[in-house]
């Protein structure tokens, strides 16, 4: 009878900390292949298989896609790709992204669940925002178990609280006692079969992850249409209920949390802005350009009127400019008394 063998962790701000003090306690002899997606930049060069196989007794490396799965293995996602698990091999995939990150740990963790169902532990640490709640969710329907990070040591606690205040975690623990309680949750018996099936929704979000062209191309997606517009493709955001938590996906495949979307939304704002700016000190720069030419023409009225067209422009950028700067300096005020929140 197979044990706890399948481990799934997810992180990102903070998290290879974390990582490289959980898997230095990770046994040699470890029944169950590890894996590891944590958001990195998509076009870096990850150096994370070589520091944690520094820290580990255990190999760590970057899978390809159709490679067997292997007990006693850490396999990391490769950067811009998504780790994802089918029964008995690991598929590695150019997918679309979730909460704005590829590698992202929803997909790992709810394919996974799919394939593997109570043979799975999900592990969240440190990170912010709340990516690896919603694969939580999937582990735990499943039958799976879940280990959180305690957030009053995580350097970032938002993953990690999202999951505890919207899924049933099992374990929430410092890192220094995750790689034991894994170690001992590997080799306990677990009774295959009985789970609970896949809803439709969560069957059709892990074919969409997989780029499986069938789900793609179908005219069934999951949730239903919602009033908001998908910040990477600017496609209509269909909104997902799971467990009362909500989450959007668009048409082609990028998914948020309220949180991801959130953010993503603010960045487009902040673009547009800037955008914005740069567009009127251009036409400011470009009047006062015509003005001169006119001047020098002798036509003193035409100059007059691109005068009064160039100052009217660059005093409009001049507002834009310090309402940028006003909401960058709340920005980072809102921050701040949310870390401090999380901190007490």
């Amino acid at each position: 009878m197979p044990g706890h063998d399948l481990i799934v962790i997810g992180a990102s701000a903070g998290g290879i900390e974390a990582l490289s003090e959980l898997v230095k306690d990770l046994p040699a002899e470890l029944p169950a292949a590890v894996f590891v997606a944590v958001h990195i930049p998509a076009h870096s060069k990850s150096t994370l298989p070589k520091i944690l196989g520094r820290r580990s007794v255990l190999p760590a490396l970057k899978p390809e896609d159709g490679e067997e799965i292997r007990p006693g293995r850490i396999y990391v996602a490769p950067p811009d790709r998504h780790l994802l698990i089918k029964r008995g091999f690991i598929h590695v995939v150019h997918g679309p992204r979730e909460n704005g990150s590829r590698p992202a740990i929803d997909p790992l963790f709810r394919t996974a669940a799919r394939a593997y169902g109570r043979r799975v532990i999900g592990v969240v640490l440190s990170g912010s925002l709340d990516d690896g709640t919603a694969g939580l969710i999937a582990i735990k329907k499943r039958g799976g178990l879940s280990i959180v990070q305690d957030p009053d040591e995580a350097l970032y606690p938002g993953m990690p609280q999202s999951a505890i205040d919207n899924s049933e975690v099992d374990y929430i623990l410092p890192v220094s006692e995750i790689g034991s309680t894994l170690a001992r949750l590997a080799v306990q018996p677990v009774e295959e079969g009985g789970e609970a099936p896949m809803d439709d929704e969560m069957e059709m979000e892990a074919d969409i992850a997989e780029l499986d062209m069938a789900t793609l191309h179908s005219r069934e997606k999951p949730g239903r249409p919602s009033r908001f517009s998908c910040p990477q493709c600017q496609g209509v955001l269909r909104e997902i209920d799971d467990d009362d938590i909500i989450r959007f996906r668009c048409r082609v495949g990028h998914a948020y949390s309220p949180e991801a979307l959130l953010a993503e939304q603010s960045d487009s704002v902040e673009s547009a802005l800037w955008a914005g700016l740069r567009a009127l000190e251009e036409n400011g720069a470009l009047m006062a350009r015509m003005a001169k030419a006119m001047r020098d023409k002798g036509n003193k009225r035409s100059a007059a009127r691109f005068d009064e067209q160039g100052d009217n422009a660059l005093a409009r950028a001049e507002t834009l400019r310090r309402m940028i700067l006003g909401r960058e300096r709340m920005t980072a005020a809102e921050t701040e008394t949310r870390q401090e929140a999380s901190a007490d």
